[in-house]
C-alpha cells in the first residue's frame, strides 16, 4: 500500500513535470527545459578542474609564457569553453586569418565574433581573446534557442499542429534538439549553433515559400525562396557543409526543366525557374566569396604563390583541409580511427535510417489521404525526400571523406532525424499504435542522448576527446 508522502511526492513530481511540458504553451515549455538542460551542461564545463588536460587554451593569454605559472583559478570563466578547433576560431576573430591552415575554419563565423566583439563595449577586467570567448558563448547560447523555437515552427508548417498528436510530435522534435549530442559543442566558441539557426531557419522559409505556392501567392513565394537562400547561404560561410542546402534548389530546378520539357515554355515557369537559379549562386557565394578573398591575399601578391593558386578551380579550403588536416576521401580509413568509427557509427546509422523513413513518409500519407477534398496543402510534407536527400549526403561524406566523428556534432543541424525518433516514440502519423520494438528503440536513443551529452560536457571540459 502507497503511503500519503509517497503519494504526495508523487504527485509533486507529476505536477513539475506537468509544468515542463505543457502542449497548450510549448514555447514556454521549451524554453524552461532548454534553460534547464543547458544551465547543466554550462555548470559541468564551467567547474572542470585546472586548465584541462591539453594546455593549448592558455596561449591565447599568454603566448611567451610557460604554462606552469599559469594558475588555474584565475583563469577566465569563458576560455574554459575554449576547447579545440575553438581556439583557432577565436585566434582568427581575434588576429584576422594569420597562418594558412585557419582558412579550414568558418570565415562567416569568425567575422561576426570580431564585429559584435568590435561593436560590444570592453571590460577592463577581461583580456581581448577571453571577451571574444564570451561573445562567442553567448551568441552560441541564444542561437541554439532560437533555432529551437524555429525547429518547432518547421515541423508545424511540414505534420500540422491541429491535433494532439501533431502538436506532441513537433514538440518533442525541438526538445530533442535542446539536447543533440552536440552538448558542449552547441554552447562553446563554435560555429555548430549559428549553423544550426541559419540552415534550419532557411528549411522554414523554403518550406513557407512552398505552402505560399499552393494557395498561389507568387510574390510572397519568391521572396521567401530567395530569403531562405540568403540564409543557407550565410549557414555554407559558417561551415561548409552548409552547401548541401543546394540540394534543395537544384531539386526545384530539375522540377521546372521537366514542366518545360513536357508541357513546353510558359512566363510562369520560366520565371519561376529564373527566381530559383538566383538563389542557387546566392548559396553557392557562402563558398566561393570566402576563397576569393583567401585568392587575393595568397595569390595576387608578389610573392612565390601557393600550389593551390594554380589549381583550375583554386580553393585554399580544400588545400588546407588535406594539406594541414588529412581531410579527404578515405583518408581517415586508418585502425587507429577505428573507436572514433564506433563512436559515430549510431548517428550515422540513425541519419540513413530517418533519410529512408522520410523518403517514404509523403508515399504513405499521400494514399491515405487520396479521396481527399482537393484543397490548397496546409502541409509541406513534400519537403521530407528532399532533406533526405541532404542527410543522406552528409552521412555519405562523414563516413568516407570527414573526421568521422565530427558527425555527432554535424547532426545537430539537420532536423530529419529528430522528427523520425519523436515520430517512433509516439507511433507513425496514420494514429496507429506504436510497436514496442520502435517505442523502445527512439526511447533508449534519446536517453543515450542525454547521457552522452553529460560525459561529452565533462570531457570537453576537461579537453579531453573526442572532438
Amino acid at each position: 500500500m502507497t503511503s500519503p508522502s509517497r503519494r504526495a511526492d508523487s504527485q509533486s513530481a507529476s505536477s513539475l513535470g506537468l509544468s515542463l511540458v505543457n502542449l497548450r504553451r510549448p514555447l514556454r515549455s521549451l524554453s524552461i527545459f532548454f534553460g534547464l538542460w543547458k544551465a547543466l551542461i554550462f555548470l559541468v564545463v564551467a567547474f572542470c578542474p585546472g586548465l584541462g588536460y591539453d594546455t593549448s587554451t592558455s596561449l591565447l593569454l599568454y603566448p611567451t609564457r610557460d604554462v606552469s605559472d599559469v594558475a588555474p583559478l584565475h583563469f577566465p570563466l569563458s576560455l574554459r569553453f575554449v576547447r579545440w578547433d575553438s581556439i583557432y576560431f577565436v585566434h582568427a576573430a581575434e588576429h584576422g586569418y594569420v597562418f594558412e591552415q585557419e582558412w579550414a575554419f568558418g570565415y562567416g563565423y569568425t567575422r561576426l565574433l570580431a564585429f559584435l566583439a568590435s561593436v560590444l563595449p570592453r571590460s577592463a577586467s577581461l583580456g581581448e581573446s577571453a571577451r571574444i570567448a564570451s561573445v562567442a558563448v553567448v551568441l552560441s547560447h541564444i542561437a541554439h534557442y532560437l533555432s529551437v523555437l524555429i525547429l518547432y515552427r518547421l515541423s508545424i508548417n511540414i505534420f500540422g499542429g491541429d491535433t494532439a498528436k501533431q502538436k506532441t510530435l513537433c514538440f518533442l522534435s525541438a526538445a530533442l534538439h535542446i539536447i543533440s549530442p552536440a552538448g558542449a559543442f552547441l554552447s562553446a566558441p563554435y560555429g555548430e549553433a549559428l549553423y544550426s539557426l541559419l540552415s534550419i531557419s532557411g528549411f522554414y522559409l523554403y518550406s513557407s515559400s512552398g505552402l505560399d505556392d499552393s494557395i498561389n501567392r507568387r510574390l510572397s513565394r519568391d521572396l521567401k525562396l530567395l530569403t531562405a537562400a540568403v540564409l543557407i547561404s550565410a549557414a555554407t560561410a559558417v561551415r561548409s557543409n552548409g552547401i548541401l542546402g543546394g540540394t534543395l534548389f537544384a531539386y526545384d530546378a530539375l522540377l521546372q526543366l521537366r514542366q518545360i520539357l513536357s508541357r513546353g515554355l510558359s512566363w510562369a515557369v520560366v520565371s519561376r525557374l529564373a527566381v530559383i537559379v538566383l538563389g542557387g549562386c546566392v548559396i553557392a557565394l557562402g563558398m566561393a566569396v570566402p576563397q576569393f578573398i583567401a585568392f587575393n591575399a595568397f595569390c595576387m601578391t608578389p610573392n612565390a604563390p601557393r600550389p593551390w593558386c594554380g589549381w583550375t578551380i583554386p580553393s585554399i579550403y580544400r588545400f588546407v583541409q588535406e594539406q594541414y588536416w588529412n581531410v579527404g576521401f578515405l583518408r581517415y580509413w586508418v585502425v587507429p580511427n577505428i573507436p572514433l568509427f564506433l563512436l559515430a557509427l549510431p548517428m550515422l546509422a540513425l541519419l540513413l535510417r530517418s533519410a529512408l523513413w522520410a523518403w517514404k513518409l509523403p508515399l504513405i500519407t499521400s494514399k491515405s489521404s487520396k479521396n481527399a477534398v482537393n484543397a490548397p496543402s496546409t502541409k509541406a510534407t513534400w519537403l521530407l525526400p528532399r532533406l533526405a536527400i541532404i542527410q543522406a549526403l552528409l552521412a555519405v561524406l562523414a563516413f568516407t571523406s570527414y573526421h568521422v566523428q565530427i558527425i555527432n556534432r554535424l547532426s545537430s543541424g539537420y532536423p530529419l532525424w529528430y522528427w523520425h525518433l519523436a515520430a517512433e516514440l509516439i507511433g507513425d502519423l496514420e494514429d496507429s499504435q506504436p510497436t514496442n520494438k520502435s517505442t523502445s528503440i527512439s526511447a533508449v536513443a534519446i536517453q543515450a542522448m542525454m547521457v552522452y551529452g553529460l560525459i561529452q560536457a565533462v570531457l570537453f571540459g576537461s579537453f579531453l576527446p573526442p572532438a
